[in-house]
């Protein structure tokens, strides 16, 4: 059963969207299931994520609703305010519902590269373990290495690195990415969402080769058990169709056995999530 491990839905707003610039104008609108259930029935696709987009609880709250009324949504990642002193009260009311999978906040936003080794975060991350929520790690290369540190100190929770880190694959550079996933991967409750890819690369002229050193490195560090797809649709088609994105990742393991296939498109996010 293939699954996509990373799609969002957004009901769209300039406000709470202001991310959304001129360039990315092709996504300046509503993304709702019903325009995503044929994209992935197309695809051969049974189910998916939901991951938050906004830092809300209103938005957790609402996915939460589309999962219960979507059979192929399969769980959702939300957005609980984990440095606030309510943060326990937070989880206690949205961690109830069983469609809720995991938590995520956008790091990759925060002007303080070592935001993840604050000590109201880190208060936040240690009591995910007892709602046995994962973690989405949505943090820039540059704060990379501080992630390492984090899930050090936490080695019972489960974590996933979002979009490969972000690697700057428009302008080819590895280093130090490279070193700092390989670090990463080290320890085994770490996983890394093989998505976001295409938005790291040139929008217009990206080919398959652009993407096989990130790949590479990634599948080498964490191996087939530790890795999974995601398309980051509708943020994808920026830059290519959802066929496209799905298409490059079929096309680099093609020749991996069927069983590492299989893990990579499906089980290995069934696990991590444990939909």
């Amino acid at each position: 059963m293939k699954l996509d491990a990373h799609q969002h839905f957004w009901n769209y707003n300039i406000r709470d969207y202001g991310w959304i610039g001129e360039e990315m104008r092709v996504i300046k609108r509503s993304f709702l299931p019903e325009d995503l259930e044929p994209i992935l029935t197309e695809a051969g696709i049974k189910g998916c994520v939901a991951v938050q987009a906004r830092q809300s609880l209103e938005e957790t709250e609402w996915l939460l609703e589309l999962a219960d009324q979507h059979e192929f949504i399969r769980g959702v990642v939300g957005w609980v305010d984990l440095c606030s002193e309510e943060a326990a009260v937070q989880l206690e009311k949205v961690a109830a519902n069983p469609w809720l999978k995991g938590v995520r906040h956008v790091i990759q936003d925060e002007p303080d590269v070592k935001f993840v080794l604050r000590e109201d975060f880190q208060r936040g991350i240690a009591l995910l373990e007892q709602y046995n929520l994962a973690y989405d790690l949505l943090v820039s290369k540059e704060q990379l290495p501080y992630a390492a540190e984090l899930v050090q100190k936490f080695p019972r929770q489960r974590f996933v690195i979002d979009h490969l880190a972000k690697p700057d694959i428009k302008g080819g550079i590895q280093t130090p990415w490279k070193e700092a996933m390989e670090a990463i991967a080290v320890h085994p409750n770490v996983h890394c969402k093989l998505s976001g890819m295409v938005t790291e690369a040139d929008w217009n002229t990206w080919t398959q080769e652009d993407f096989t050193p990130y790949l590479d490195t990634v599948l080498h560090a964490f191996g087939t058990d530790r890795v999974m797809y995601g398309s980051d649709w509708p943020v994808c088609t920026v830059a290519g169709t959802y066929s496209q994105v799905f298409n490059l990742l079929q096309t680099h393991v093609h020749t991996l056995s069927a069983a590492e296939q299989q893990k990579i498109f499906g089980e290995n996010c069934e696990a991590f999530y444990r939909l």
